[in-house]
């Protein structure tokens, strides 16, 4: 089982064991959205992270150049992903316009993101958008209210809206129809579709990471 001191080191607190959650939309509570610890764990990624263009075959270096030039270096989730180069460009062709160029304000972006990488219990994801929501405003009472599992009223309206939401949709497969005309109503057609692609773009990076046991970032 993965140790409390790797969540640890991830600025973290470690998470109980629980049983998956039913296929059906039920209210979200702390016993049903913490998922179960990975069983194994290792300070070293199961595949080789790719790091550097010499890495790979001279037909994948325009890939590789491409995700350098979006995010200035290849690390995390796409340093496993260039073992498939065609998939990881396609990835980061979404993930650019998912992170840089989407309609979703930042901070609600962030504190989404954050959302997942949490109820995915990824410590990668979570390292390294925790600088990035407190950088775009994400309150840190909604950080750590998102680390303990709270109740939406510990959240703002709009936080909260935000957050019922993704625990809906990466808990119980399912929104249901007050939660979803509340987010259309106060964001619009194309936000929600845009928030909603957000949570699943993640979902892929952190099960890409999960599966990996990539590391989380030092001091994230």
């Amino acid at each position: 089982m993965v140790s409390d001191a790797r969540y640890a080191r991830a600025g973290r607190a470690a998470l109980p064991r629980q049983q998956p959650t039913p296929y059906a939309h039920q209210p979200v509570d702390s016993d049903r959205h913490s998922l179960p610890a990975a069983p194994y764990g290792a300070p070293m990624s199961r595949l080789p992270e790719i790091a550097t263009k010499d890495q790979l075959s001279e037909d994948a270096h325009a890939v590789f150049d491409a995700i350098v030039e979006s995010r200035g270096r290849v690390r995390g989730p796409f340093s496993i992903l260039l073992h498939s180069p065609e998939l990881a460009g396609r990835a980061a062709h979404l993930g650019a316009f998912v992170r840089f160029e989407s309609s979703v304000p930042p901070e609600v972006r962030e504190l989404a993101v954050l959302l997942g990488a949490h109820l995915w219990r990824c410590e990668y994801e979570w390292s390294a958008h925790l600088p990035q929501a407190q950088r775009v405003g994400v309150r840190p009472e909604a950080i750590a209210a998102i680390e303990r599992d709270a109740d939406l009223e510990a959240f703002t309206a709009d936080e909260a809206l935000v957050v019922r939401y993704g625990r809906a949709l990466l808990t119980t497969n399912r929104v249901d129809p007050e939660t979803f005309e509340a987010l259309r109503a106060r964001y619009g057609d194309r936000v929600l579709v845009e928030l909603t692609a957000t949570l699943g773009y993640y979902s892929m990076l952190a099960i890409v990471l999960n599966a990996a046991e990539v590391a989380p970032l030092a001091g994230g």
